[in-house]
């Protein structure tokens, strides 16, 4: 059950001063901000019910009140509404997170850096699961007269590249046959089910050029066992150090958190479409003070990985999550290109 207009606007009226100044608010400050036309008892009794309620907490006897994380959660819920971020920053962004080009790995590592330079925050981005991803296309660029590269593109926007090596000369109408008969092979194969007995099965279906195709295979089997990892990027982290809004312990477990790959990746990668974590139910005990605000990106329409933000609970939540949200959407069109 939602609380009562006038509660909600005290409560919003509550966490929105203290993401900007940090400090507890009482009553009189909280009329001066506000369009309630009730006297300053009434206030009063509103923001002790809220504290009853979980809502608020009173630091101090005489202190006004800041919001607790039941608070933070009933505001982002119910109250919030989202940032609508300047076209300036909306073409910053999109320049910026397209500036490196070439594999999606770097998009995404520019994506986390761009995020805690936005935030003063640690960004942190995670490459697509593989678990569904299919093989998109495979291509052959010459290298020399007995090398060449195999790039396998994946249908969730990865590229995987391998080199490899004959002991006969790979001409280009050679390297055409190997295009044309490996396309035909693997195009829409699930990654997870090219094994080896799914390679030797292939090449004996390839005739003559059975013989000629081996350390091709190869190639292309490594390059898509990489494919297959989850990769995590991550950036800022030294920014939560020096957040006045967290102390020294917190932000020394959000930094342990952050070098463990697996925890992020299962956080980020299990996420719903976006939302926010408030400390506990991120059920990662060294995030218990922080904040997660988690958007996944799309690849052929389909959810792939995400982008995030992690911060201190005191932080400008409207904005910060319009730009994760607006940085996804960067990073799918950015992968998506690359197809």
């Amino acid at each position: 059950m939602g609380l009562a207009l006038r509660k909600e606007k005290i409560l919003s009226a509550v966490v929105e001063s203290y993401i900007r100044s940090g400090e507890p608010i009482g009553s009189k400050a909280l009329l001066d901000e506000t369009d309630l036309n009730v006297s300053s008892a009434t206030v009063r009794n509103e923001l002790k019910a809220l504290d009853d309620e979980g809502y608020l907490r009173q630091p101090h006897t005489s202190a006004g009140r800041v919001p607790t994380k039941q608070g933070y959660r009933y505001y982002i819920d119910n109250l919030m509404k989202p940032a609508i971020l300047s076209e300036r920053l909306r073409e910053s962004m999109e320049r910026n997170i397209r500036s490196t080009g070439g594999a999606p790995e770097s998009i995404l590592a520019r994506t986390a850096s761009v995020l805690s330079q936005l935030t003063k925050a640690a960004g942190a981005a995670t490459t697509p699961s593989s678990d569904e991803a299919r093989v998109h296309r495979i291509r052959f660029v010459s290298t020399g007269r007995h090398t060449s590269m195999a790039v396998l593109v994946t249908s969730n926007g990865m590229v995987k590249s391998r080199l490899f090596r004959c002991e006969f000369v790979l001409t280009p109408q050679l390297l055409q046959m190997f295009d044309k008969a490996v396309n035909e092979a693997f195009a829409g194969v699930k990654l997870k089910d090219i094994t080896q007995g799914f390679l030797q099965t292939a090449a004996s279906g390839m005739g003559e050029l059975t013989l000629f195709i081996p350390d091709v295979l190869v190639a292309i089997y490594e390059a898509v066992e990489e494919a297959l990892q989850i990769n995590v990027t991550v950036a800022g982290q030294t920014n939560l150090l020096f957040s006045d809004s967290y102390d020294f312990d917190s932000a020394r477990n959000a930094i342990r958190f952050l070098g463990d790959t697996k925890k992020i990746s299962g956080l980020l990668n299990n996420s719903r479409t976006h939302m926010i974590y408030l400390g506990d139910e991120s059920k990662i005990p060294e995030l218990k003070h922080s904040a997660v605000i988690t958007a996944r990106y799309e690849i052929g329409g389909e959810n792939a990985g995400a982008v995030a933000v992690i911060a201190p609970l005191r932080i400008d939540y409207r904005t910060i999550m319009s730009e994760v949200i607006f940085a996804a959407g960067c990073v799918s069109r950015a992968i998506g290109d690359l197809l």
